[in-house]
């Protein structure tokens, strides 16, 4: 997949994001969901930007998911394969990320927040080292698979301010689904991950990669990981009070 390719993909991405942030999501939520209209401004950018996050991870988990199970000249060469499909979910992610950063800042006291920032600045520079060295595309794609939660955890929101009751069916159904799901790709994945790159520790193709990919790989996916560790955490608590509440 040549740069420019890539490049295109990333600045439509970034576009599609915009649009559906802008226009589609107020437009549609507003035909399914009449509450939209009597949200604040705050709620409206908040569920604007979650529009936006579930439309994304939806795309990229799909893709990740196939290329984990069929993809196997990826599978073959983990560290230099570079498949197109990849390529195309990384630079979809770069796209989005640079959109959601730009509503982050703009929108700061509806949504911002420090670790959001720091979240999309860890994922962004693996995302352009990979797309710019070709390299580490398995890794690019298995850490990508959390994203399989993120409609979930959008969806709690968006039945809590739709004013739904914790204890009703559609809050607790999506309440086992969200941590079901953030647990097996967010949580259960770091031990499987960091075993991995304990495999790698010392091979050819690691010391290969040059100490500066290392530090940034090793330095990104911790900051990333002990992020989901916290919210991991709160999860449960959420849980915990709910239980205690019904």
């Amino acid at each position: 997949m040549d740069t420019i390719t890539k490049l295109g993909t990333v600045f439509a991405s970034f576009v599609i994001c915009q649009l559906i942030f802008h226009f589609v999501s107020s437009w549609f939520s507003t035909k399914v969901f009449p509450r939209f209209n009597s949200l604040s401004w705050e709620e409206k950018i908040d569920w604007n930007s979650r529009v936006v996050s579930t439309y994304h991870a939806s795309v990229v988990g799909v893709f990740c998911l196939y290329i984990l199970f069929f993809d196997k000249a990826l599978r073959a060469d983990p560290i230099r394969g570079d498949p197109w499909l990849v390529n195309v979910n990384i630079a979809i992610t770069s796209g989005y990320l640079i959109s959601d950063l730009l509503f982050l800042i703009f929108y700061w006291k509806a949504i911002g927040e420090t670790v959001y920032i720091v979240h999309h600045c860890a994922m962004l520079y693996i995302c352009f080292h990979i797309l710019k060295e070709g390299i580490l595309a398995y890794i690019g794609n298995f850490r990508l698979i959390a994203e399989i939660s993120t409609p979930f955890v959008n969806q709690r929101w968006f039945l809590r301010t739709l004013r739904y009751q914790k204890s009703s069916e559609a809050y607790i159904i999506n309440g086992v689904l969200m941590t079901v799901t953030f647990f097996l790709t967010r949580t259960a994945m770091i031990p499987a991950f960091y075993y991995y790159l304990y495999c790698m520790y010392g091979t050819d193709v690691y010391i290969g990669l040059g100490l500066l990919i290392q530090c940034s790989l090793i330095g990104s996916c911790v900051t990333i990981d002990v992020m989901n560790a916290i919210w991991m955490v709160k999860i449960s608590r959420g849980w915990v009070k709910l239980i205690q509440e019904i």
